[in-house]
């Protein structure tokens, strides 16, 4: 068996080394930081904990679980967990509903799971009929032949024509009313931190379309959240089970250099302990993300693979989405599930935590006084704030705070004094999040954005380098976003080319198809035929 070294302990790189040491190959992994997971990591608030009490749970963002993931969740049914009987994905708890908070008037509620009950029922009416939207019926219904277009239209007509067009464009945005710009075209950059004017309609659409699918039909929640803080929950358990599995782990040890020799990768030069060291194996994974990838390549490599070259131009698509917590004396639920801040100048989208901690008690860490967190992710970091006039990307550390709980005031408060600044205990703001100069930010980890014409730049699994793969949410896949189920896949795809390239007797890892709208398929077929004939979509089944 090949000896594999991994380059990255982010959620690609720790999913490579798990379908790596499950089927028997000697395995080392690489992670320039002390804490394993990447994006998807928590991270301790140095400090916080107070007499003896652990520190409060900080995290990158706040963990989201749509329905329609399947390859990480796969993965976490093969990380033990106490009496799980299905491990790590047996701490997944749904959401049952979805908020969509305004500065105008109060919260509307939407059902992220199928009617199961009178109370459900009533959510769901109201939410069709009485969400006093201030959308026209012809503004909704529109919105609503999109996202059926994308879905009856055949994978081909997706990559090959809205790979290639903007959300913006595609949704004929410029031609909508304004309202209809805040709800549709802000959501892009909530969910997702993509701008509608450059990110490309294929992903945007498919994603779209599938989340609300999932909400209106039965067999679970589209929204499923952890039951405790990612690392405890999640992230710590898969670093013990990857070192069951003989997977040996170094922590604090980034890559420096990536040496290609003759078309082949000969080593790698890794930091340890202060000193350079060179790392030598059969083969490599490099799981880092988009931008860390793009500073590591070099004209050698380029000249043993061209399409590597796309990588540098790939790694300018990305936007900044970072958390910030606040840890309240009261618990505020507001409610089961996530919340989008639709007016949110800094499009803020946030989740109450504890209701869905069951089994953590919030006194053990701290000050002992917290009993809620608000887990807050800012996705737009370039447009003015209410407070401070400027962007978040130009402010302190604290005018951060201040106007990010200043826009959640504006969003929950319309009836009321529900938010208040004597509910602060504490608050935390990602460690990505760092200041240069106290004020302006950097981030330490971006992430990519699937823009109109990325495609053709993103790289597969494998190389033209025999011994060199890529495991990482920009490298091509089904899931097509870059998010924790991306990750995985592209990980899985890389170790499916190494037990191909060495003939290793072994099963391939499985691969899912996504997006496919199977009850679509018969107007999916007819499209692929009219895709061959050079026809447009006409969204019929036959004809």
């Amino acid at each position: 068996m090949p000896k594999v070294v991994v380059l990255g302990g982010g959620v690609a790189g720790m999913s490579a080394a798990h379908e790596l040491a499950e089927r028997g190959f000697e395995v080392s992994l690489y992670e320039a930081r002390a804490t394993m997971g990447g994006k998807a990591r928590s991270m301790d608030v140095k400090g916080s904990g107070l007499e003896g009490r652990k520190d409060l749970p900080g995290e990158h963002g706040f963990r989201f679980f749509p329905k329609f993931y399947k390859h990480v969740t796969d993965t976490m049914k093969r990380i033990p967990y106490g009496d799980n009987r299905y491990g790590v994905y047996d701490n997944l708890i749904e959401g049952t509903r979805l908020g969509l908070a305004f500065d105008d008037r109060a919260m509307l509620p939407f059902l992220t799971e199928f009617p199961e009950s009178i109370g459900d029922y009533k959510v769901f009416f109201q939410s069709i009929f009485g969400n006093h939207l201030g959308l026209t019926s012809e503004e909704a219904a529109h919105y609503g032949l999109k996202l059926y277009e994308i879905a009856s239209s055949c994978k081909l007509r997706r990559y090959g024509d809205f790979q290639r067009i903007s959300w913006w464009d595609f949704i004929e945005a410029d031609k909508q009313s304004e309202q209809f710009k805040r709800i549709f075209v802000g959501l892009s950059r909530i969910l997702v931190a993509a701008k509608a004017q450059e990110a490309n309609a294929c992903t945007i659409g498919k994603v779209g379309a599938t989340l609300m699918m999932d909400m209106v039909t039965p067999n679970g929640s589209a929204d499923r959240l952890l039951n405790g803080p990612t690392n405890e929950v999640w992230i710590n358990p898969w670093y013990d089970h990857l070192e069951s599995l003989g997977v040996k782990i170094y922590r604090d040890s980034p890559v420096n250099a990536i040496h290609c020799d003759n078309g082949n990768i000969s080593s790698v030069t890794v930091l340890m302990d202060g000193q350079e060291r060179t790392i030598v194996a059969d083969c490599y994974i490099a799981a880092f993300p988009v931008e860390v990838m793009a500073g590591l390549l070099t004209d050698e490599l380029v000249q043993a693979d061209r399409l590597l070259a796309g990588i540098k131009p790939l790694s300018e698509s990305v936007e900044w989405m970072n958390g910030i917590q606040f840890y309240l004396n009261e618990d505020i639920p507001l409610i089961h599930g996530h919340i989008i801040c639709m007016d949110s100048p800094w499009a803020l989208t946030l989740v109450s935590q504890q209701q869905f901690w069951p089994d953590f008690d919030l006194a053990e860490y701290g000050n002992g006084k917290v009993k809620g967190v608000l887990s807050v992710d800012v996705s737009d970091w370039e447009r003015n704030g209410v407070l401070f006039g400027k962007p978040a990307m130009y402010c302190s550390a604290e005018e951060i705070r201040q106007e990010v709980w200043q826009q959640l005031k504006d969003h929950f408060n319309y009836e009321g004094d529900l938010l208040h600044d004597g509910l602060l205990e504490h608050w935390f703001l990602d460690e990505d999040i760092q200041f240069p100069n106290p004020h302006e930010a950097i981030n330490m980890e971006p992430l990519l954005v699937n823009k109109v014409h990325t495609w053709e730049l993103r790289p597969n699994a494998y190389t033209s380098i025999p011994n060199l793969y890529l495991a990482s949410d920009y490298v091509r896949t089904n899931t097509d976003l870059a998010t924790m189920e991306g990750a995985n896949e592209a990980a899985r795809r890389a170790v499916n080319a190494i037990i191909d390239y060495y003939k290793i007797k072994a099963d391939k890892c499985r691969i899912w198809e996504m997006y496919s709208f199977e009850l679509l398929s018969l107007w999916q077929r007819n499209d692929a035929a009219r895709w061959e004939d050079g026809l447009p979509w006409n969204g019929k089944i036959v004809g």
